[in-house]
């Protein structure tokens, strides 16, 4: 045959191997491992859907989803979560309090279980890492608090907390009060008319945020606020396909495409805030140092390692908080307002007690802190409870992951490494047996003696902020936002529901009233 003979069966045999070794390497990751997964945790009495090829349970759980959303609900019913995860409804009914299930080839351990959360969220010795975001999130959200782990975790939240430490709150008071002021002076055209509120909430959080943690304004930041509810719906409507590496960056969609647009866009956007910010003067500079923006820019000029970050360390923080800053509050203020107007009862308890502690004046910090149970009677309201509530019945994140780096045990369950964590704590606010038979009612009161009495001592069973060391670093800056906006609003207007209210709850990354929020505002 001769030596270019040989030369091309070598080649031709080389290639047939490195194929070979390929599709076993495949083969052996999307087949045999899920099916060793799917026996290890069976035999351990952990059952769940059969994982199907490629796919695992994706399209059963996207098919789920569809059906449950597809239509508003009969009636204002609480009873949310068949409607916004079904497939964790109707799976721990048939397979008990935890299951597997199946993330393309990934195996996730869906927990429900309080105790084990508990463990979980703890994550003591760093068991329990956060998952790592891929994608169209990692755009949306990059390497910043939220996402990052280890200590490049410990350094973001260091910095963030000094932002939104409890003085630094008190002195974000004034612009949290003027923003409102803004808000209520265009709702007078709507008195006694039907009005949107969704909207509303969602351009006062947009412009506290950006006062407060960014020394801006709406206006300054609204092409980073929209282009963010661009990448939101991109990651939202990509959520359920599954990624194949590789083959992915060769077949790119339109969706990643315009990700990367706006991915740029933003960053763009975020590097001229900065810039600006950098271009103040020695006394603009000191008066907005103490704001989140200001220690960003502090530890990028820090000559300490330790304590340095970068420019695109900057840019991820900003997004995060940008984000993450006013869609909760967004979410929060929306669904309490929706209690509100149907229990007008508790809305006039809150009202009492809001004119009791301000009158007519705007609230200030030290009446704020005194917006908590003041009796063990209900005749005197805590706007803590009636938040408490708001939250519980509709958590703005209704699941989050974590992950096991290496082999461990969780209760009585060995976990093999890899293995993603599926926690819902929508799933918990709404499981009779911790809440009782009354668990998809609006009862504030359940929160008279606080969450462990209202939980019947069932540790991490409440977690509208997460719980455990990554509990969210924002959570008192959204509730004295959610406090004084509602306090604000409860001074000057009684609420009522309008007939046009569709309740057609849905996630969008946070959970969200589909078709808005229409009120009628009665000015008092």
């Amino acid at each position: 045959m001769g030596v270019v003979g040989n030369l091309i069966i070598l080649l031709a045999a080389s290639l047939f191997v490195c194929l070979f070794l390929a599709l076993t390497r495949f083969l052996h990751k999307v087949w045999w491992t899920p099916i060793q997964i799917q026996h290890k945790m069976k035999s351990q009495g952990i059952k769940g859907p059969s994982y199907k090829f490629l796919h695992g349970n994706t399209k059963e759980i996207f098919n789920m989803r569809k059906e449950s959303m597809s239509k508003p609900m009969n009636n204002l019913s609480h009873n949310i979560l068949p409607r916004i995860l079904p497939h964790v409804f109707q799976w721990v009914n048939i397979y008990g309090k935890n299951f597997l299930n199946w993330y393309g080839h990934q195996a996730q351990l869906v927990v429900t279980e309080a105790e084990l959360i508990k463990d979980i969220l703890n994550n003591k010795d760093d068991t329990y890492p956060k998952i790592d975001v891929e994608g169209h999130a990692k755009k949306l959200l990059g390497d910043g608090l939220s996402s990052s782990k280890g200590k490049k975790w410990a350094k973001l939240r260091k910095l963030a907390n000094h932002a939104f430490h409890a003085e630094n709150l008190k002195s974000m008071f004034p612009a949290m009060v003027t923003s409102v002021e803004v808000m209520l002076e265009r709702w007078k055209q709507y008195e006694g008319k039907e009005m949107e509120v969704f909207e509303e909430f969602r351009l006062l959080t947009s412009e506290v945020i950006s006062k407060t943690a960014f020394g801006s304004s709406y206006q300054e930041g609204k092409n980073i606020f929209e282009m963010l509810m661009k990448l939101t719906l991109i990651v939202s409507r990509n959520v359920h396909k599954i990624r194949f590496p590789g083959i992915s960056q060769i077949f790119r969609s339109a969706d990643d495409k315009e990700s990367e647009t706006i991915e740029k866009g933003i960053r763009d956007c975020i590097v001229e805030i900065i810039k600006k910010r950098e271009k103040l003067k020695i006394g603009e500079i000191e008066r907005c140092e103490s704001d989140f923006l200001g220690k960003l820019l502090e530890a990028n000029h820090d000559k300490d390692k330790n304590k340095w970050i970068s420019i695109e360390d900057m840019v991820d923080e900003c997004k995060t908080f940008y984000f993450a800053g006013h869609e909760t509050t967004t979410a929060l203020l929306s669904w309490t307002v929706l209690l509100l107007a149907i229990h007008t009862d508790w809305q006039d308890k809150a009202r009492r007690e809001v004119l009791d502690l301000f009158g007519q004046n705007n609230p200030n910090s030290d009446g704020i802190a005194r917006l908590k149970i003041v009796s063990l009677t209900i005749l005197i309201v805590a706007m803590n409870m009636i938040i408490e509530e708001s939250l519980r019945l509709y958590p703005p994140v209704p699941f989050i992951k974590r992950k096991v780096d290496k082999e461990v045990q969780l209760g009585k369950l060995i976990l093999p490494r890899q293995m993603e964590l599926y926690i819902s704590p929508l799933a918990l606010h709404h499981d009779p047996l911790i809440w009782g038979e009354d668990v998809h009612l609006f009862k504030p009161e359940r929160f008279a003696g606080r969450v462990a009495k209202a939980t019947n001592n069932t540790s991490a069973a409440f977690l509208p902020f997460g719980f455990g060391p990554r509990t969210c670093v924002g959570l008192n800056f959204a509730v004295i936002e959610a406090k004084i906006a509602l306090s604000m609003i409860l001074q000057r207007y009684m609420l009522t529901l309008s007939s046009a209210y569709v309740h057609s709850p849905i996630q969008i990354f946070m959970v969200r009233p589909q078709h808005g929020l229409q009120i009628i505002i009665h000015e008092i």
